[in-house]
């Protein structure tokens, strides 16, 4: 059992970021295997943060779903409810990211703004 989530978010993520690590790319393909489900397979070929967010909103409906359909006494159930956890750890992650990144962005408007009032460009 693998969390294919993670490992595609991890995909996605490198893909935003423009990790060029060959190696973890490699071994994140190789647990997703062949034929990851489709909302995973979009999540590990996010381009944006914003794709990434939208894929991992998906994964996590369905992850959801999954634990919701296992029965308590199942040996896989603590598993797949660790899991969830672990997801939902990882979305609230990357809402954070998407948060200091937008307030980077706002940082970048208010220094620019400033700058101008300084030295008008009109001057």
């Amino acid at each position: 059992m693998t969390c294919h989530e993670l490992e595609a978010l991890r995909l996605g993520l490198m893909n935003c970021l423009g990790v060029g690590d060959d190696a973890a790319k490699k071994h994140a393909r190789d647990e997703l295997g062949d034929s990851p489900e489709p909302h995973i397979e979009a999540l590990a070929e996010a381009d944006t943060l914003a794709a990434c967010k939208r894929h991992l909103d998906t994964a996590l409906v369905e992850l959801e779903s999954e634990v919701a359909a296992t029965d308590g006494d199942e040996p896989d159930y603590d598993y797949h409810r660790g899991r969830l956890v672990a997801v939902r750890d990882a979305e609230a992650a990357l809402g954070r990211l998407l948060g200091h990144g937008e307030g980077f962005l706002d940082d970048l408007g208010e220094t620019h703004h400033a700058l101008h009032e300084i030295f008008p460009a009109d001057a």
